[in-house]
């Protein structure tokens, strides 16, 4: 098996060539085979494939091509070349089989060969693999850079053949040879001193001397300079008639010096074990991995860390290393040429035989380099182009690249993206600056200063610095000025070193959309991001966007984070990173502007809101909303995240809550209160989520207030009284939803006061005051029948409070007329919460097979809408009716996990009722002490709540349980403070009990 690469792409298998298609797939194997061994992303498949336009079906393309390229491959007894690996694919090759590797592999051991016959044998070799240009018929795409760099090897392989060739005095075979070659490579000065001597020692003195004037011309013509010094001196030789150049050869190596030009490691430096263990073996193993990329933000440590390694490694290097700064954020990035220049004379080349022309430099340079142990500390590279001259062909050698580009354009390259330092790194290297006495007397503050610098080494450099030289300061001074965004760019510099500067330097060299998608994240201020939220921040199309921040990402401003359970990649940005975003935001684009971005992104929030709940309403009764206008979501993205909008949710929570809390502080009152508002319900809300919902509510209430929008207020306290109730903190949610009715009457707005009366009919159910609860749900029933509204949240509620007081006939009727509306409303959730109602009147009347039948038909209703909270009460219910049935081994395992889901999700009542629910199971089934702990656990949660009815309910049940245990005197005063409580709160309860009848 045979994969060419030095010629047209070709595959070989016993002898017969492999078709591969057309030419994407033919670049698409070549791309995997030039880095056989690692994975190359799909995002650089594509890149290489169409490097200016690729189609919106390219990822499809290449994974067609992949697959065709393994059938055939197959076909020819060629298996499991090409293996899928995230986030990529990745060619596996037998030792051997790609020319590439053995050119590689022959001119390498030429340039160690003994003698000059040694050499030219294997340099013969090594070109004899050649079939025509590198990557023939490819050199259209982002390959074609590579196809340059073999034709360089080849060309400097065959020079190299040519001086050992003339070592062995084969002048006579070589001059057609050269003849020809300088033809096509008229300004190469070592191919026409090559000729020239040739020439010369066949007695041609005056063709050598004539060839010497026609390279001058050529190279003052077409690069604007004279002959360098080594093929000028040739030419005076000639014209002396130089004896000696009958007896050697005019490839004279000089004498390579040892440099050792490495920087001095920080004293402080900290950390980084795993990276540096890493790159040490990776640099020390062999020639597979000579040419290491360290890649970071700014201020990440990279030149630290590269010092450190090559210190570490150093000692595999007996030949010597070089060091670059290689400015690349600076203004003026080194020149190659330059570095070449200084490369040289650290080898022990005389300035006046340094050649002229970048590309004369590298071919010296790697000659002088062949067969040795050479380190070569690149740091800051600014591109791929400055650093390729300066790259070896292989061999013993290695080159150690630092740089904020990832130099994804570089192959066979390693790369080690550097982030911030893990916590306890970073504390040591706070350490190792103030003293480690000063931190552990403020450890916990000290953890704190290393986060608001972000982990990030130089931030935490400058930190400590100013410490150090303000041995009074308390570190508490300095967290808490780092504390104020506004301030901490500021606190975070200190004579030549400023963590802005740093930032500065990417930014600068950010395109136009990219600095706009930087400054428009910083600005909004998410902690994770997808290519969407950058897409309404600008105004781009979607696809724009997410080759945006790739580039973002390319620049170390932005993160990878991770790729989410919808399949979506999605993004951060670091703190620091994002407060100087903010910063340039505020500095370069007007406010209306900044706003209208955010205000976009809380558009396509909403309509995804509005999406999710289309297909099923809530029962509550919503808030009228006005016209919404022109969304920036695309369909695909809906259709997304209508496959699993639970998923979503949950997803984007932690953006969705920021962004709105940043939208609130920019006045965009309006839009905040619209989604505080939006009637998710608890599929999405759920109880489990009381700091977001926290966070979100207070957040439009003051936007509202500050606003002076009265109504946008009212609403929100409305908003704010239901997550009391959610967290079963029921006297300060009746507190809150009394002013919101309040200011709802002096408004002289009727639905917003069927709002708060529903809410506070509900707060009064579930405190046991029915009374008040029917005063409440009838009132707001009446005002909605008044505006044509539909009443059945309400009516369902007030059938509820009737079935708890007994009045069977009237809670019924309710009931079946909710059910009607809601199933013509297509509100599922309200269908679903009747038919759970109806199961509880069903066991209160005895009517164990509905009651069942009917909670089952809730769940499942439950169950498909993602209300996991709702689905355990019908859960409970549904297992209710089987323990009234005697059936408590049925019930038993249902319901201990529905406690499980209401710990999961906070819900003390749900909690209480079910362990309520339990203590009758076990006293059932006579299992006294299991029955005692659980409504024990029980009572405590009814003390920390106003729930004086589920108490009395739970009391009851303890007198049972003391009865079994033949404690009739504790048994009769807990009965009849129960009994006091349901007649005081018009509970069934209270007839079943003085009846003597079984009761629920």
């Amino acid at each position: 098996m045979e994969f060419r690469l030095l010629g047209p792409v070709e595959v070989m298998a016993g002898g017969v060539a492999v078709p591969l298609g057309g030419t994407k797939p033919q670049t698409l194997l070549a791309a995997l085979l030039l880095e056989h061994g690692h994975i190359v992303p799909i995002a650089r498949l594509i890149d290489i494939i169409w490097p200016d336009d690729p189609p919106e079906t390219a990822k499809a393309a290449i994974q067609t091509y992949v697959k065709t390229l393994r059938q055939t491959l197959a076909r020819h007894g060629v298996a499991d070349v090409i293996q899928t690996r995230a986030p990529g694919y990745l060619a596996q090759l037998p030792a051997g089989s790609l020319d590439v590797d053995l050119f590689d592999q022959l001119l390498t051991m030429a340039r160690r060969a003994a003698t000059p016959q040694e050499t030219s044998e294997l340099l013969s070799g090594a070109l004899a693999l050649w079939r025509g240009p590198a990557l023939g018929g490819l050199h259209g795409s982002l390959l074609a850079g590579e196809a340059a760099r073999l034709e360089q090897l080849r060309l400097t392989a065959t020079e190299e053949r040519v001086a050992a060739d003339l070592a062995l005095g084969r002048h006579g075979q070589l001059v057609a040879e050269l003849a020809a070659l300088v033809g096509h490579h008229p300004a190469n000065e070592r191919l026409r001193g090559q000729y020239m001597t040739a020439l010369y020692r066949l007695g041609r003195q005056s063709d050598a001397l004539a060839s010497f004037r026609e390279g001058r011309q050529v190279l003052v013509e077409e690069l604007g300079v004279d002959p360098g010094p080594e093929l000028t001196s040739l030419y005076q030789a000639i014209l002396r008639g130089d004896q000696t150049l009958l007896a050697q050869s005019s490839d004279r190596t000089p004498q390579v010096a040892v440099p050792a030009q490495l920087p001095l490691v920080p004293a402080d430096f900290t950390g980084r074990a795993l990276q540096t263990s890493a790159l040490v073996t990776a640099l020390t193993a062999g020639p597979a991995s000579t040419i290491q990329v360290i890649a970071g933000r700014g201020g990440s440590g990279k030149s630290a860390l590269a010092a450190h390694v090559a210190h570490q490694a150093a000692a595999a290097f007996p030949d010597g290393q070089l060091y670059a700064e290689l400015r690349g954020m600076s203004e003026t990035p080194a020149d190659a040429g330059e570095v070449l220049g200084r490369f040289l004379q650290a080898l022990g080349v005389e300035a006046s035989a340094i050649p002229a022309a970048t590309a004369e430099r590298a071919e010296l340079y790697r000659r002088l380099l062949a067969g040795r142990r050479v380190l070569v500390l690149l740091d800051d590279a600014a591109d791929e182009r400055q650093v390729r001259p300066l790259l070896l062909g292989g061999g013993g050698c290695a080159v150690l690249i630092t740089s904020r580009n990832r130099l994804g354009g570089l192959a066979g390259v390693r790369r080690t993206d550097l982030d911030v330092l893990e916590p306890d790194e970073a504390v040591e290297l706070l350490v190792r600056i103030v003293g480690a006495d000063r931190v552990a007397a403020e450890e916990p503050v000290a953890r704190e200063i290393v986060e608001l610098c972000g982990r990030l080494p130089l931030a935490i450099r400058i930190a400590g610095a100013r410490l150090a030289t303000r041995q009074r300061w308390p570190l508490r001074l300095l967290a808490d000025r780092l504390t104020d965004e506004r301030r901490r760019l500021d606190e975070l510099a200190i004579a030549d070193l400023e963590v802005r500067a740093g930032f500065e330097l990417s930014y600068r060299g950010l395109d136009a959309d990219a600095s706009q998608a930087l400054r428009r994240l910083g600005h909004l201020g998410v902690p994770e991001f997808a290519p969407w939220i950058v897409a309404w921040l600008t105004g781009m199309p979607e696809s724009q966007a997410e080759d945006t921040v790739e580039r973002l990402v390319d620049a170390q401003v932005v993160d990878f984070s991770r790729v989410d359970e919808l399949g979506t990649p999605r993004y951060r940005v670091h703190d620091l990173v994002r407060i100087y975003g903010r910063e340039r935001a505020e500095a370069e684009e007007p406010a209306e502007a900044l706003a209208a971005g955010v205000g976009r992104v809380l558009g396509g929030w909403l309509t995804l809101a509005d999406q999710m709940t289309a297909d099923a309403p809530s029962d509550e009764i919503g808030w009228p909303r006005p016209a919404t206008a022109a969304s920036p979501v695309s369909g695909e993205l809906i259709a997304r995240v209508l496959a699993a909008p639970h998923d979503w949710f949950d997803i984007e929570q932690p953006a969705l809550v920021v962004g709105l809390e940043r939208a609130a502080a920019l006045g965009l009152h309006e839009l905040v209160c619209q989604f505080a508002s939006a009637r998710l319900g608890p599929s999405f809300l759920g109880v489990n989520r009381f700091e977001s919902r926290e966070r979100i509510t207070q957040a439009a209430l003051a936007a509202a207030r500050r606003a002076g929008d009265r109504h946008g207020e009212a609403t929100m306290l409305a908003e704010l009284g239901q997550l009391r109730y959610d967290q079963d903190r029921f006297p300060e949610a009746r507190r809150v939803l009394d002013e919101a009715l309040g200011a709802f009457r002096g408004l002289g707005d009727p639905h917003g006061q069927a709002v708060v009366l529903s809410g506070l009919g509900v707060i009064c159910r579930e405190a046991g005051r029915l009374v008040e609860a029917l005063h409440f749900l009838d009132q707001a029933s009446a005002l909605l029948r008044e505006l044509g509204a539909d009443v059945g949240y309400p009516q369902r509620l007030a059938a509820s409070v009737r079935l708890e007081r007994g009045d069977y006939p009237a809670a019924w009727s309710a009931l079946e007329e909710c059910l009607a509306g809601y199933r013509r409303t297509g509100s599922r959730r309200g269908e679903a919460v009747t038919l759970r109602t109806m199961s509880l009147f069903h066991r209160a009347n005895g009517q164990y097979g509905p009651a069942i039948e009917t909670a089952e038909a809730a769940r499942a209703v439950f169950a498909q809408l993602g209300d996991k909270l709702l689905e355990a009460y019908s859960v409970r219910a549904w297992a209710k009716a089987h323990l009234r049935q005697g059936r408590t081994d049925v019930a038993l395992g249902p319901l201990e996990g529905v406690v499980a889901i209401c710990q999961a999700m906070g819900d003390r009542w749900g909690l209480g009722v079910t362990l309520r629910t339990l203590g009758e199971l076990h006293l059932a089934d006579g299992h006294l002490r299991d029955a005692a702990a659980c409504l024990t656990a029980a009572m405590e949660v009814w003390e920390g709540m106003d729930a004086p009815l589920w108490r009395a309910r739970t009391e009851r049940d303890l007198a049972l349980l003391h009865e079994a245990r033949g404690d009739a005197e504790t048994a009769a005063v807990l009965r009849e403070r129960a009994v006091k409580v349901f007649h005081l709160y018009g509970a069934r309860e209270y007839g079943e009990l003085t009846r003597g009848a079984a009761t629920l």
